[in-house]
This record gives structure tokens, sequence and C-alpha cells, in this order.
């Protein structure tokens, strides 16, 4: 069933911003205090004036900033040569109850900062003043936005009646697999718009793709069309996030958190909400990536759980559909992960 024309009336993913609360998937939770943290390590007093009613830490593995107050509650995470920050805000749940019982309830905000982080870039003028606003910013995050192409989203159209976001299919049924569904999904087809990309690719979009995408398309979707971050049309490296799941791998911007041994990746700790995961999804388990999703963090039944766009639930979810959406235990995608990355 295609989900874009059978799901429309159910609403998936709700937003309500009011007096501190903040509602996904019908669930409403009041706000809650920022999670503290233990505090250890060197401490650095923070230069700009606007960032002196915090502290600043330096973390390893990979290398990143945190800024804390001064009574140890985190405020934001910025991880160096990338431009994700995770920010601490209002609690509020996702939900996605036609594929899984699991919720992710999190008081985490992914956001883009305007340039790569930099540990000196915490002196640098522009910082302060965009943490100051992005703080306080409850406008839709990565996180929010992913949810916006889930089973049953309602559709959303721009000023000229373009819709940019709502439910989306994986993709046509294939011609050649009947039991799988055609790839090449990508956010311009999704728009059904023409597309010129910086590294010089002009790309048209199919008509039988429109309001799909598939699993790298679903990313860029969020990361790229909605969010800023820099597309390329290609899968050589460059400035931007590159079109397919094995390139991203390769050659992705930001850092790569783990290496791709060719065997389960083992440093899941070090993933945020947000971050770009990549699997082997062949029928040889090997370092060959075919499929890319986004961790969402640790869901309310204590498993690291992530979203992805995939054939057999058509379309981008974070449900267990022909496979647990979970990065622990012996299933099927928890021993495919590789790698993956922080943009």
């Amino acid at each position: 069933m295609n989900r874009n024309s059978a799901g429309i009336a159910a609403a998936g993913v709700a937003l309500l911003i009011g007096v501190g609360v903040v509602t996904f998937g019908g669930s409403r939770l009041a706000t809650a205090q920022q999670r503290e943290i233990s505090i250890g390590g060197s401490v650095q007093a923070a230069q700009a004036p606007a960032l002196q009613q915090y502290v600043v830490k330096r973390r390893p593995a990979p290398n990143r900033t945190e800024v804390l107050t001064k009574q140890g509650q985190l405020v934001a995470v910025m991880t160096d040569g990338t431009r994700t920050a995770h920010l601490q805000g209002p609690r509020r749940t996702f939900a996605e109850a036609r594929f899984t019982s699991a919720k992710i309830i999190t008081t985490e905000y992914v956001r883009l900062a305007p340039r790569s982080w930099t540990p000196a870039a915490v002196n640098e003028p522009w910082f302060a003043t965009w943490l100051t606003k992005a703080v306080a910013d409850r406008s839709p995050d990565i996180l929010a936005i992913a949810f916006e192409y889930t089973y049953g989203a309602a559709p959303k159209k721009d000023k000229n009646g373009r819709q940019y976001s709502g439910d989306a299919s994986f993709g046509p049924l294939s011609d050649i697999d009947p039991d799988g569904r055609a790839e090449n999904s990508d956010f311009y087809d999704y728009l059904g718009s023409r597309w010129e990309f910086v590294d010089g690719k002009d790309e048209k979009p199919s008509a039988t793709h429109i309001l799909s995408l598939d699993c790298s398309g679903f990313l860029r979707m969020v990361y790229g069309y909605r969010s800023g971050y820099p597309l390329l049309g290609g899968n050589d490296k460059g400035p931007g996030l590159p079109r397919r799941a094995l390139a991203m791998a390769a050659n992705g911007p930001g850092v790569q958190l783990m290496p791709n041994t060719g065997k389960r990746a083992t440093d899941i700790d070090r993933l945020m909400p947000g971050d770009i995961l990549l699997f082997n999804a062949g029928p040889v388990q090997n370092k060959h990536i075919e499929h890319s999703g986004m961790y969402l963090g640790i869901d309310d039944q204590g498993h690291r759980r992530f979203i992805s766009s995939r054939s057999q639930a058509n379309g981008p979810t974070m449900g267990d559909l022909h496979g647990e959406s979970i990065l622990d235990g012996s299933g099927y995608w928890a021993t495919r992960l590789r790698t993956a990355r922080r943009i």
C-alpha cells in the first residue's frame, strides 16, 4: 500500500509548543529539568562575555567541547570537525505506533552550527551569538524534521504549493525485483524539482519517484534540503554530503566515529542522536556499505534505536518491520552496523 495515500489521515507526528511542553506522536510530557552530568577533567573559563555564565570542558573520543552551567548541567556539545551541535531543551517524545511500541523520550536537540567546530571557536564572537539563539530555538530540529517523513505524517507545502514534507514512500516497485523497490529516490525526486549541485551535477526528478526517499535520499532531505547542509550530486569527496550510502562512509564530511573493519561496529557508546549510521546490508558480511540511517538515542525500552528509509516499511521508519531498528542485541541491523559519521 502506498503510505502517502493511506496514511495522511492519521497524524503520525505532531509538535505542540507552549508553556514549555512539546508533544510528538500524541504523547504529552511536561518540561523536565536539564539532566545533570558528573563533572571531571580539565575546566576552561569561557572568554566571550556572553559565555561567562558557563563552564567549558574538552572531552576525547571523539574530540569535542562541552558547555555546562556552573551547576554542572549540560547545555551543548560540539564535536571537532563537524557542524552538528547537540543542545539541551524541553523533553519530547517521538513515536511511531504502527511499527513499534518503543518511544524515544529525549531532551536532545540536534542542530547545525554555521561553521565547522574547532576548540578555538569557543572564544570567537560568532559562537556566543549563535549559542544564545540556539538554546532558545524551538523550531523543528534534525530529529523532528526526520519524523516529518514517517508513516502518517501530515503534508506541508511551501508558498508555491510544493509539498516539502509528509509521509514518504521508499520508491516504486522494482521491475527487476517484484518483491523489492527501485532505489534512486533523492530529495529532489520527493520534491519533484530539478536541482543543480555545487559539484556541477544537474538532476531532474523522476515522475515515478515523486514523494519518495531512499535511505540516503532521506538523510539528504533532512540534513541538506531542510537544514542547509551542502549536498553533492555525485559520490566523490567534496564540500558536502555525497549521494550514496557507500560514499557517505568513504568520502563523507565530518568525523568518522568508528573504523569500518568489515565486522560489527563495537564503539557504539560514541554515538549521539543525529549521527549518520552506515550498514552492510548485502548477502556477504564485509566492509561494503549498502544502507544508511540516523541514530535517535536510547528508547524507553533501553535499546539504541535508529531511523532509516527502508523498502520493507516503504519509507522512513524507526519501527521493527522486517528487522528491529536497534543497534544492540543480535538482530539483523545490529550485526550489520559498520561505521558512523557526525557531519
